[in-house]
C-alpha cells in the first residue's frame, strides 16, 4: 500500500534479491510477535474485514493478543501447526458472494478445505458468517467452514454465527460477539481484564519536507497509476475509462435512469456478456467540505497513518501520504451509517456527558442499546457528518475518524452490452438513488450521483471512470440454437441488453439461434420503459423472438413479471422441459426473484403435474445444471 518506486529492470532484478520475503506462515509470524488469535477473513466487500480486525482489537481485553489476517497472503495448508502455539484460536469470518461461493480472496483456502484430509485435531476454531437471507444460498461459505473444520477434527469453542444482510448485520455480529468472548473466557480460563481503553492501531505521522509527487492522491495501489496506466488492470489497478455517452433512459417521472458508455479501446480488458463492470466512485465533495468544517481541520494537511504493529502486512488503512481531503474523498465510506464500534471510539471525544451515554449505550448489545441505534442511525440513515452535525459536543481528532471508518467500496453493475459486438466500449445502466430520510436530509447514493454527473465532456475535460472488469457465471449457452428466457425488470434487464446484442449477431452471421424471449418490468410504458426503442428493433430484426413487458403502475391492479410468465405457462413448461432452454433472472433478490422462482415451481405443478416438493427440486436440478441462472441484488 505504501510509496512504489520504479527501477530501471537490470536494478529490479538485483532489487528482487535483497527484497525481504513477506511472510507467507501465519504459524512464524504469531510466534515471532507473540499472537495466539489469528482471524481469518473471507471478504469482497470489507465488511468481514472490518470484524477481524474488531475481533483482534477485542483479544488485548481478555489478555490475549489477535491479529487479523486475508487468507489469500497466507499458506492456510498450515492450519494444523495451530496447535503448536499454546491457547491458539483460529476465527473465520466468512461472506458468501454470488451463488454460495467464496470470495475472491477465500478461494484458495476453500480449495484446500476441499481436497485435504490433514487432521485439525488440537486446532481450536469459530466461524461468523456474512450473508444475506434473500439469497438462495444463505451464509453458504460460513456454514461449510464451520462444518468442514469439525470434519477434519478441529475444535469447535463457539456455535456458528451467522449474519443476516438484510436485516442487521451489525447486530447480528455484536450479539455474537457477546456470547463469543465469554465462550473463549471460559476454554480457556481467563478473564476480561476490565480495560476498555481504546486501543489505536495506527499512529498518525505529519511529514515536515514532502514532495507532492510522492502524495497518493485517489489512486488504489501504484502511486501515479492514473498517470501512467499499465495492464493489467484490476481492482488495485483500475482502468481509467473515458465516458463516450451518459443519456437518460426515462422519458418523463421522478426517477434518473441513465445509459453509461465507457470507452476500454488500448486498455486491452475483455469482457462478454453478464459480465460486472466495478467503478470507483467519489465521495459528495459538499460533505467531505462539511466534516472538515465541523472538525476545523485543513483538510489538505498531508499526513500518513502507520500502523503501529510492524510486523502487520497492512501498513496503512489507506494509500499513504495523502491528505485528509483526498481520503475523506476518495477512500473512506463517509454516505453508509457508521457501525457500532465507531459510535463506541467516538464516544471518547462527546465533551457532553449525556450525548456521551447514547454514543456508548447504541454501541452496546441491550436491547435498549440496539433499538437506539436501529432508530437513531439506520432507520434515519444518519451518516458519519449527520452525527456530527447532531452531537454538537462530539469533536473527534479527524486522524481518529480517518482509522475508524470504513474504506469506499468499488460498486459493481451488470454490463449492458456485448463484448463480442462491442469490443471498446462498455454498457452501465443504472438508477439515481436518491430519498428523503426521516432527519429531513437527503440521502444520495454514492456512485450513482458520481455517474450521473459524469458528463461526456466536464469543464472541457473528458469526464473519466476507474474502473476494472470481473467476469461472472451469468453466460448465455454455448448452443446458440438453445432457447433462452431471460427475465429482468427495471435495471435488472441490463445484462440483456448485452445478449440480445449477441443474439442478434450471431443471428446475422447466418447461426442456428433458438428463441430469445424477454420478460421486462417497469412502472409506466410512458416513463421508463427502458430500452423501448432498442427492444423494439430486436423483435422487428427477429432477434428478441417474443417482448413481454409488465407496466406494474399503468392500471388499477399491479401486474409484473411473474403474472406474464404465468400467464404463458404451457409455453413456458415446454420451453424448460421439453427444448432445453436456459433461464435468466436478474434485479432485486428481496422479492422480484423469490416471486419469479415461485412461479416456476407454480408452472411446474400446474403443467407439468409434479408435486410441490418434485417442482422445486426440478428448478434446484436446473440451477445445478446452470440453466436457471440469477444475478440478483438485494
Amino acid at each position: 500500500m505504501g510509496c512504489v518506486f520504479s527501477l530501471p529492470k537490470e536494478r529490479q532484478a538485483a532489487a528482487a534479491r535483497v527484497t525481504p520475503q513477506r511472510e507467507t506462515s501465519f504459524i512464524e509470524k504469531m510466534k515471532k510477535t507473540n499472537r495466539n488469535i489469528v482471524a481469518f477473513y473471507g471478504s469482497q466487500t470489507g465488511t468481514a474485514e472490518e470484524f477481524c480486525g474488531r475481533l483482534a482489537k477485542d483479544a488485548h481485553r481478555y489478555g490475549m493478543r489477535g491479529m487479523s489476517a486475508d487468507p489469500e497472503e497466507y499458506d492456510l495448508s498450515e492450519l494444523p501447526r495451530l496447535a503448536e502455539i499454546e491457547n491458539s484460536l483460529a476465527v473465520f469470518c466468512m461472506a458468501t458472494y454470488g451463488e454460495g461461493d467464496p470470495t475472491d480472496n477465500a478461494q484458495d483456502f476453500y480449495d484446500w478445505m476441499q481436497e485435504t484430509d490433514e487432521d485439525l485435531n488440537g486446532v481450536n476454531f469459530a466461524v461468523f458468517g456474512l450473508g444475506n437471507k434473500t439469497y438462495e444460498h444463505f451464509n453458504a461459505m460460513g456454514k461449510y467452514t464451520d462444518k468442514r473444520l469439525a470434519e477434519l477434527g478441529g475444535k469447535r469453542i463457539f456455535d456458528l454465527g451467522m449474519g443476516d444482510d438484510d436485516g442487521n448485520l451489525e447486530e447480528d455480529f455484536v450479539s455474537w460477539k457477546e456470547q463469543f468472548w465469554p465462550a473463549v473466557c471460559e476454554h480457556y480460563g481467563v478473564e476480561a481484564t476490565g480495560d476498555d481503553t481504546s486501543i489505536r492501531q495506527y499512529e498518525l505521522v505529519v511529514p515536515n519536507d514532502i514532495n507532492m509527487n510522492m502524495v497518493y492522491t485517489g489512486e488504489m495501489g501504484r502511486l501515479k497509476s492514473f498517470e501512467n496506466q499499465k495492464p493489467p488492470f484490476d481492482a488495485k489497478n483500475p482502468y481509467l475509462a473515458t465516458v463516450v455517452n451518459n443519456r437518460k433512459l426515462h422519458k418523463a417521472g421522478q426517477r434518473h435512469l441513465m445509459h453509461v458508455e465507457l470507452d476500454i479501446s488500448g486498455s486491452k480488458i475483455r469482457y462478454d456478456s453478464g459480465d460486472h463492470v466495478a467503478v470507483y466512485p467519489i465521495n459528495d465533495v459538499s460533505i467531505v467540505t462539511r466534516i472538515g468544517q465541523i472538525l476545523n481541520v485543513d483538510l489538505d494537511t498531508v499526513m500518513s497513518l502507520n500502523n503501529l504493529d510492524e510486523e502487520s502486512n497492512k501498513k496503512h488503512p489507506f494509500p499513504c501520504p495523502t491528505t485528509y481531503r483526498s481520503a475523506l474523498t476518495h477512500y473512506l465510506d463517509i454516505t453508509n451509517p457508521p457501525r457500532t464500534n465507531v459510535l463506541y471510539e467516538l464516544a471518547q471525544y462527546a465533551s457532553d456527558p449525556k450525548e456521551q451515554e447514547t454514543l456508548r449505550k447504541m454501541a452496546s448489545a441491550s436491547p435498549e442499546g440496539k433499538g437506539l441505534y436501529q432508530s437513531w442511525v439506520l432507520d434515519a440513515q444518519r451518516n458519519i457528518l449527520a452525527v456530527l452535525e447532531d452531537m454538537p459536543s462530539l469533536h473527534p481528532p479527524i486522524d481518529h475518524l480517518c482509522e475508524l471508518l470504513p474504506r469506499l467500496q468499488a460498486r459493481y453493475y451488470s454490463i449492458a452490452s456485448s463484448g463480442k459486438v462491442y469490443p471498446t466500449v462498455l454498457s452501465i445502466c443504472a438508477v439515481v438513488v436518491e430519498f428523503q430520510t426521516n432527519t429531513g436530509r437527503t440521502f444520495k447514493g454514492v456512485a450513482t450521483n458520481w455517474l450521473k454527473n459524469k458528463l461526456v465532456i466536464d469543464n472541457g475535460h473528458k469526464a473519466t471512470v476507474p474502473m476494472y472488469v470481473r467476469k461472472s457465471q451469468f453466460r448465455l449457452p454455448f448452443k446458440a440454437s438453445n432457447p433462452v428466457v431471460m427475465i429482468g425488470p427495471g435495471t435488472g434487464i441490463a445484462p440483456f441488453m448485452g445478449f440480445l446484442q449477441e443474439r442478434a449477431w450471431l443471428k446475422e452471421q447466418g447461426k442456428e439461434v433458438g428463441e430469445t424471449i424477454l420478460y421486462f418490468g417497469c412502472r409506466h410504458r410512458n416513463e421508463d420503459f427502458l430500452y423501448q426503442e432498442e427492444l423494439e428493433d430486436f423483435e422487428r430484426a427477429g432477434a428478441l423472438t417474443q417482448l413481454n413487458v409488465a407496466f406494474s403502475r399503468d392500471q388499477e391492479n399491479k401486474i409484473y413479471v411473474q403474472h406474464l410468465l404465468k400467464k404463458n405457462k404451457e409455453h413456458l413448461w415446454k420451453l424448460i422441459h421439453t427444448d432445453n432452454a436456459h433461464i435468466y433472472i436478474c434485479g432485486d433478490a428481496r422479492n422480484m426473484a423469490r416471486d419469479v422462482q415461485n412461479a416456476f415451481h407454480e408452472i411446474a405443478e400446474e403443467v407439468g403435474g409434479l408435486t410441490h416438493t418434485q417442482a422445486v427440486a426440478f428448478i434446484k436440478k436446473l440451477m445445478t445444471k446452470g440453466r436457471y441462472s440469477q444475478d440478483v441484488w438485494s
